[in-house]
């Protein structure tokens, strides 16, 4: 009985679970986006026209060279104070999509915004440049040749040098799929309703200092060790997957 009453009331168990759910979705959206943007990035930093790649180099300055935390502060407080007055309401209003009386989607939060904006800005930076450099691990022979082949730009590209690139750049953005979960924590400065803000509600209400922190490291811990899973079954079929060469 009293090792039942010094763990948590699963009121509270409850809410970590919603954090840690809140978390997986955040993370989830800014590895789909930061991937995709990465991509874009290391093509413009890579093979873009002078200028591109002059941007691209600014952008990266910018966003790895300043704190998340004050990039995610710009995006709540700053950005807002150069929005048009209707725009802010206009985002905190809820809004939702409902078929037969059941609620199919929900417009987010403003803090959730912010986060995920914050954070994908911030990851692409780093992305990009681990495609970038699997990229250059793709030999320029590889380029030629497919050139010599016939291969349109866009496909020498998209056939032979992200496949490869891909490939060698898989361990980096698997390392990184994991910065950007735990990096979902410093949401909690802006309001996201991750799991780091769930368990300073949880502790704050029932002041189990050691069990709330110890629950919400092994749920972290699970987390990380879900994208490790993944990131280990993307890698195999990464390799299992036949790739055009053109050496």
């Amino acid at each position: 009985m009293d090792l039942l009453s010094s763990f948590l009331a699963p009121k509270y168990l409850a809410w970590l679970g919603d954090g840690l759910l809140t978390t997986l979705w955040s993370s989830v959206l800014v590895i789909a986006a930061s991937l995709s943007l990465g991509l874009l990035f290391a093509a413009a930093r890579e093979y873009g026209s002078p200028l591109t790649q002059r941007l691209a180099g600014v952008y990266l300055s910018v966003f790895r060279n300043t704190p998340l935390l004050v990039q995610l502060f710009f995006w709540y407080f700053g950005l807002p104070a150069l929005l048009p007055e209707a725009v802010l309401p206009w985002l905190n209003t809820p809004r939702t999509l409902s078929l037969g009386g059941v609620t199919l989607l929900r417009w987010p939060s403003f803090e959730f915004l912010a986060a995920i904006v914050g954070l994908v800005a911030y990851s692409t930076a780093y992305v990009g440049e681990d495609i970038r450099s699997g990229l250059r691990g793709v030999s320029a022979g590889q380029r030629l040749a497919a050139k010599a082949l016939g291969f349109t730009p866009w496909q020498v590209l998209t056939q032979v040098v992200f496949p490869q690139a891909m490939r060698i750049s898989a361990g980096p953005l698997i390392g990184q799929s994991m910065n950007i979960l735990k990096n979902t924590s410093l949401g909690m400065a802006i309001g996201l309703m991750e799991l780091s803000y769930r368990t300073r509600q949880v502790e704050a209400e029932t002041w189990k200092t050691f069990q709330v922190y110890g629950v919400s490291t092994v749920l972290y811990i699970a987390g990380v060790a879900l994208l490790g899973v993944l990131g280990a079954w993307w890698q195999r079929r990464l390799s299992a997957r036949p790739v055009a060469t053109a050496a």
